[in-house]
């Protein structure tokens, strides 16, 4: 089993999101970095999954989900009302994935980016090195184990 760290904006897909939701799996859509689509490709059913909220007041980690539905072709690309349409990807050969994730836990407290660039021992993990604006990470087992202890679950 596999982990990843996937970035969301709060107001579309936050860890209350799915924690309102915990039998129902929500769909993580609108990858549009080729990289990323293609570690969303490698995402198995039942690996975990790090919520970490993005572009907002509070970022971080705020809790953890797991892959309920492994990479099929991302409905809001077809979707011509969608922000994440896109008008060049065929139908037969679609660009993009979405994966479906289920709620496992909610943090006690969201743990932000800087503790975690403040933690020894997370230096390998691609979310705090300089650049890397990807929305989906792999995460390493030490790296997770280290988070999931910091996150206070």
């Amino acid at each position: 089993m596999a982990q990843w760290l996937v970035k969301t904006e709060p107001d579309e897909c936050s860890i209350d999101d799915l924690a309102g939701r915990p039998q129902n799996p929500v769909v993580w859509e609108g990858v549009r970095n080729y990289q990323a689509r293609n570690f969303l490709r490698e995402m198995r059913a039942g690996d975990q999954v790090f919520i970490y909220h993005s572009s907002c007041k509070h970022i971080g980690i705020a809790g953890i989900a797991r892959v309920a539905r492994v990479a099929y072709p991302d409905p809001a690309q077809f979707d011509s009302g969608s922000v994440y349409f896109d008008a060049k990807s065929p139908l037969e050969k679609p660009r993009w994935d979405a994966v479906d994730l289920l709620f496992v836990e909610k943090f006690v407290q969201l743990l932000s980016l800087d503790a975690l660039k403040a933690m020894s021992g997370l230096e390998g993990l691609p979310l705090i090195k300089a650049g890397n604006r990807l929305s989906v990470m792999p995460v390493e087992d030490e790296e997770w184990r280290m988070i999931v202890n910091a996150g206070g679950t």
